[in-house]
């Protein structure tokens, strides 16, 4: 099985998704966990590139969706594809829903043609189930007790167009992206996540 999680930064995306890891690990199912962009020598370097640049480097929205897509692909071909043929469970923070979100949705870009690009660079590798961890903006803003990084400091508006974003994938994808109020108890957030994995059908 394919699990990814995604939402707005602030959400408890590594809270929730390191519960659930372990929660899969005690079920005696052997677990690969990556992220997205990262998790192999050429998306590690992407991943700094596109987060922490300084503002001397300009990257365009397309570049960055391209450069995003990039490192999804290293990410299929080097650990996913790898994993899921060795019958693992894969678990990834993030995925081509974000580049919809923030890429397209809120930066602007043409929908289909990430979605053209983005089957190219998944190889048609989806996740049997996204978890969308969804919450306020106002109220994520007040976890992010750190630095921020280039994504993150895009302001209000750009973060209110990712939620909204979000949501309007979920509701095209139907079943396979799960909305989760994350706005709630950890362990109620998790229990409602393991819920939703535990009535999957075996692959």
């Amino acid at each position: 099985m394919f699990f990814s999680f995604d939402g707005i930064d602030g959400v408890g995306k590594t809270t929730q998704m390191d519960l659930f890891c372990h929660w899969i690990s005690e079920k005696g199912q052997e677990v690969v966990t990556c992220r997205d962009p990262g998790s192999t020598p050429l998306g590690e370097r992407v991943r700094e590139i596109l987060l922490h640049s300084g503002e001397e480097t300009t990257i365009g929205r397309r570049a960055e969706m391209l450069l995003y897509m990039a490192a999804r692909a290293q990410l299929v071909d080097e650990v996913i594809r790898p994993a899921l043929a060795a019958g693992k469970t894969v678990v990834s923070d993030r995925y081509l829903l974000a580049n919809l979100v923030y890429q397209g949705h809120a930066g602007g870009l043409d929908l289909e043609s990430i979605r053209r690009v983005g089957s190219v660079a998944t190889d048609g590798i989806w996740p049997d189930v996204v978890f969308l961890l969804d919450m306020a903006p106002t109220a994520a803003d007040g976890r992010m007790q750190r630095t921020l990084d280039r994504m993150e400091r895009q302001g209000d508006d750009f973060r209110e167009r990712l939620r909204d974003g979000f949501l309007a994938e979920a509701a095209r994808a139907e079943n396979r992206v799960r909305v989760i109020d994350a706005d709630r108890a950890v362990d109620v957030v998790q229990a409602e996540i393991r819920a939703i994995a535990a009535g999957l059908p075996e692959s």
